[in-house]
């Protein structure tokens, strides 16, 4: 497929992002780069000095409702895409109601409780949608414990292993690798496997 083919599938497709931290974020710029149609964003926090490190924001928006940063920073990127923005901490109800028009869902949460409250919400009442997570972005180096695993339509990327903590914190290069293979994953299920990819 050409790239004018590629935008011309992805402009009718919606994805739904839950958390605009750093996997959110940069996950959304990088579909926004593609020509995906509409973004559904959720999140109820501000931009932070602290984020700065790792999210898809700048200093002059620190303050700011990431949500609205965000949208503001898409529209810079991509002026055809299709914002839609919800300023709310996420409950059960809330993700399937908001969610349940998209073609694929992103989790984008830091914290575990977050995680397993999204994949029950889908799993249990959204089937049959795609849920693309994040497990496992914290620190830096060892390239090669980052991947992807899918189980049927659950898709997990990151090493899954090293959880966010003070000592071991979330840093922009292994964040973004995680964001980008969220969205790689996204364009997967959108447009199917590229037959044109070389495997060694």
């Amino acid at each position: 497929m050409t790239f004018e083919e590629i935008k011309k599938v992805l402009k009718t497709k919606t994805v739904g992002i839950a958390g605009c931290g750093g996997l959110g974020s940069n996950c959304a710029a990088a579909l926004a780069r593609v020509g995906i149609g509409r973004l559904i964003l959720a999140d109820f926090d501000l931009v932070q000095e602290g984020n700065l490190n790792r999210q898809f924001y700048f200093y002059d928006q620190i303050g700011m409702l990431k949500v609205a940063a965000l949208k503001q920073n898409l529209f810079r990127i991509n002026p055809e895409v299709r914002v839609n923005t919800f300023d709310i901490r996420l409950c059960q109800s809330d993700i399937i109601e908001i969610f349940s028009k998209c073609d694929v869902i992103v989790e984008a949460f830091d914290k575990a409780e977050m995680k397993y409250m999204i994949l029950d919400a889908v799993h249990n009442f959204l089937p049959d949608k795609h849920l693309v997570m994040g497990v496992g972005m914290a620190g830096w180096g060892d390239n090669n414990l980052i991947r992807s695993r899918q189980s049927d339509k659950l898709i997990i990327c990151g090493d899954e292993v090293n959880a966010i903590a003070d000592e071991n914190p979330p840093l922009s290069p292994r964040v973004g690798i995680v964001a980008h293979m969220q969205a790689n994953a996204v364009l997967e299920i959108l447009l199917g496997v590229n037959e044109h990819q070389i495997h060694s």
